[in-house]
């Protein structure tokens, strides 16, 4: 995961060099610097760290989990029938609500910082995941356990969400779920 973040990050910023690219606009996680010990997330805080570096101006989005990784996420953490699930703060968000932001981001000016965007519900992970596993009709139980990982790393309270100021998605899980259905 690092040598292809670092290396495509270079070879992208040098190609943005090269064609006079003034705003370089990257998607990552919240989350990067304190989830050091994660692999993916320490190849990520590797990326922005280049970004930073670079003499393009840039932006770069921190998104909390996907709603559409919530499947994934369940399935990390599943021994047969349970999911475990620690008790900490999660707020999900829609892709399309992602896909937002990094638009506001790559038409705005380059902030040569950061903004944060999360969901609008800010909920414990083991009490998200019980709910949504049940409205996906996934008959598994979702057990508080603090000390499941999250990917390898256990997680901290805030681990997962803005611990400052943030930009809120507009689309509620439940909302997203019922549209994801029906095929809107």
């Amino acid at each position: 995961m690092m040598e292809f973040f670092q290396t495509s990050t270079r070879n992208q910023l040098a190609a943005e060099g090269a064609a006079g690219v003034g705003h370089h606009v990257a998607l990552s996680i919240v989350g990067t610097d304190r989830l050091t010990e994660n692999g993916y997330f320490r190849a990520k805080l590797a990326q922005e760290k280049l970004i930073e570096d670079s003499s393009i101006p840039f932006s770069i989005v921190h998104a909390t989990q996907f709603f559409e990784f919530v499947p994934a996420i369940a399935d990390s953490t599943a021994d047969g029938g349970t999911v475990r699930m620690p008790p900490v703060l999660f707020q999900p968000i829609a892709g399309d609500d992602v896909a937002q932001a990094v638009v506001r981001a790559a038409v705005g000016s380059p902030l040569n910082g950061r903004v944060e965007v999360a969901g609008p519900e800010r909920l414990r992970m083991d009490e998200f995941f019980r709910n949504a596993l049940a409205a996906l009709g996934d008959p598994r139980e979702v057990v508080t356990d603090p000390h499941t990982r999250y990917y390898g790393t256990e997680l901290a309270e805030q681990s997962l969400v803005p611990v400052g100021e943030a930009v809120l998605g507009e689309i509620k899980y439940a909302d997203w779920l019922g549209r994801t259905r029906s095929g809107k």
